[in-house]
């Protein structure tokens, strides 16, 4: 369930997406009656989230079965890129053909066949083809003002991906068994001497359901399709056999749209203006905070250090309070430090590898053309950003006092990434049982587990040993030999009200973004924002480290000095709203009934809270550390 390439352009941002295409991706240039090769890719379905290879049903196949060599991407997103029997030649009309060989003699589905066609139809599965690497859309078309005088003049157009398999009306079920495809192409200038070539620029379907007797099919497979007023679509009855004909028609028409610009069909979308108003907001939010952080530091703070700077006498320095008198327990190495040194070092792992996506993503080098290529380049830069998990997290584990290095940097390596892949392989159990190409296939596992032991492993190693090597972090204060008395908290000072409290604004932050992915996700369509997201970003960094030091800052004040885990804890609090959100997702926007579809949801909606827990939390972590060093500096202290 990997995110989709994306659904919009890469924002008005960042026009570049446009121009910009990835060394590898060349145009095909084509000329007059030159096949372009249809192939299918997957049926999808966002009421079950299994994805199924296309042979899975009893389409019509050709001779010989070949099968893309798919990338680490395209396995873990449940494509199986397939030939077809469609022949379709460039710019060749055809009226109407059949698609198996047998003019004469119609498909006929046994009993079972009939009944798993049923099956997908009642849980709303698309068909996923693909022409010259551009997916099949449906177009949708619909009035946006129902003033009477407008709908004579615009309609509003939509793409949607795939196309359906068929369609129920009432308890039966009818199935798409002629597909009119329409194909845009773009002439290329050339010389006058030389031959017109073209390039595909757009590739539409229109399903139709014609019923066997209406499709009246000759010797040579060609056919004759019924006038759209009498034809009845073609049933599929799931408790007999059913008899019918599979046909194609081709369409041909130019375009003015560039090679280049063929993707922008697929990414458009209406939504710009509302991403642009959860920009402004985040930034509002952001500097919002911003002034609250800069009263305290400015105000509060240098009022502190000017008090405790002063040389009273005796009398008064007994009565200090606030943050000064926890100087000698403030940097006290908490308990588990190997774990919580290991889970930040994850998160600095994941931290380098979504920004490194994100920005890459931004400049258009992972566009939906290189399919899969954006879990690729996760997956292997999560891999590789282990030598910097390592070090910060060998570093960190020093300076709390840790000394079994080996263990740390083992523990360090195998927790994030041991519960990830647990967890995918028990739901990958399941997905198997259902025989969906979802299922991540054995040979991928066993080079995924290679890839974590032969690289990551040793690479976390590397760093660890360097950073547990390195000076560790200087602090500025001596620690005490005897902890101090912690005074009775306040029931605000809770740390599950911090959590509730310090979530909400980076949540806040990134709500808007997060419906996106979620669609993107769940509902099987493209995103494209990734200059939008970058900003998303930043802000969540941004609203992350501030949080935390305010949160950090009353903590202190309270006379309470654990603020190691409790920060770390407290500034992922936004994870805890993201949960709440895929919760609601799930009830309201999807029609997911089953156990399987569920336990996928909320399965994969684990993993993302956790790493997005350990992403939140990590920043929050560090902003905090930092925070705190540079206050007890800047006292003096006997």
């Amino acid at each position: 369930a990997a995110a989709s390439p994306s659904r919009v352009p890469g924002s008005l941002l960042f026009p570049l997406n446009y121009s910009f295409y990835v060394p590898g991706v060349a145009p095909i240039n084509f000329h007059r009656n030159d096949p372009v090769e249809i192939k299918a890719v997957k049926l999808t379905s966002s009421r079950t989230q299994l994805p199924y290879e296309y042979y899975s049903l009893p389409f019509c196949q050709p001779s010989k079965i070949t099968y893309k060599a798919e990338n680490l991407g395209e396995v873990l997103r449940g494509d199986r890129i397939v030939n077809t029997p469609f022949q379709v030649s460039m710019n060749v009309e055809k009226k109407c053909e059949v698609l198996c060989n047998f003019p004469n003699k119609p498909v006929t589905l046994t009993v079972e066949q009939s009944k798993l066609i049923a099956e997908r139809i009642r849980e709303d599965y698309y068909v996923h083809l693909i022409a010259d690497n551009l997916p099949v859309a449906t177009r949708l078309e619909f009035y946006s003002n129902r003033e009477e005088e407008e709908k004579k003049k615009e309609k509003d157009v939509q793409f949607e991906h795939g196309y359906r398999l068929g369609f129920m009306d009432g308890n039966k079920f009818y199935l798409h068994n002629h597909l009119s495809f329409i194909l845009y192409y773009h002439r290329e200038d050339v010389e006058e001497s030389q031959e017109h070539t073209y390039r595909v620029v757009r590739f539409e379907v229109i399903p139709q359901s014609i019923k066997l007797e209406d499709l009246k099919a000759d010797e040579k497979s060609m056919c004759t399709l019924p006038e759209a007023t009498g034809s009845a679509p073609q049933e599929i009855d799931p408790t007999k056999e059913n008899q019918l004909l599979f046909t194609y028609s081709v369409h041909w028409e130019e375009s003015d749209i560039k090679w280049a610009s063929r993707w922008d069909t697929y990414l458009t979308m209406s939504d710009v203006q509302i991403h642009w108003f959860s920009i402004i907001n985040s930034v509002v939010v952001v500097f919002f905070l911003s002034g609250i952080l800069s009263m305290i530091i400015i105000r509060t703070l240098r009022k502190d250090i000017a008090n405790y700077n002063k040389e009273d006498d005796i009398e008064d320095t007994m009565e200090e309070s606030g943050w000064k008198l926890v100087h000698g327990d403030v940097f006290r190495p908490p308990q588990y430090p190997m774990i919580l040194s290991s889970l930040l070092g994850s998160g600095i792992q994941l931290f380098c590898m979504i920004l490194i996506v994100i920005f890459v993503a931004m400049l258009g080098m992972l566009s939906p053309s290189s399919r899969g290529a954006l879990m690729t380049t996760a997956c292997f830069l999560f891999m590789f950003m282990g030598v910097f998990g390592g070090f910060f997290a060998g570093r960190l584990y020093r300076t709390l006092k840790g000394h079994r290095w080996k263990k740390g940097a083992f523990c360090t390596a195998t927790l994030y990434p041991g519960v990830v892949f647990g967890i995918c392989f028990v739901l990958n159990c399941f997905i198997w049982g259902k025989h969906s190409s979802g299922a991540v296939p054995f040979p991928t596992m066993v080079a995924l587990l290679c890839m974590w032991f032969g690289i990551s492993l040793p690479l976390v190693y590397l760093g660890y040993y360097f950073g547990f090597r390195k000076q560790p972090y200087d602090n500025p204060v001596r620690t005490n030999q005897i902890p101090r008395q912690i005074p009775e908290q306040r029931w605000y000072m809770n740390k599950f009200v911090g959590i509730l409290m310090a979530g909400i604004l980076p949540f806040g932050a990134m709500f808007i973004e997060l419906f996106f992915i979620f669609s993107a996700i769940w509902e099987n369509q493209f995103y494209y924002l990734f200059g939008f997201l970058f900003l998303v970003f930043i802000i969540l960094v941004v609203s992350c480290s501030q949080i935390s030091i305010v949160m950090v800052y009353f903590q202190l004040c309270a006379e309470d000095y654990r603020w190691w885990w409790r920060t770390f804890l407290v500034s992922g609090g936004s994870a805890f709203y993201v949960l709440i959100y895929a919760v609601f997702y799930f009830v309201n926007k999807l029609d997911i009934v089953e156990f399987i579809p569920s336990l996928l949801y909320f399965g994969y909606t684990a993993l993302m809270v956790l790493s997005f827990w350990l992403l939140t939390g990590t920043i929050g972590f560090y902003a905090a550390y930092m925070f705190v060093r540079k206050i007890y500096a800047a006292v003096k202290i006997d």
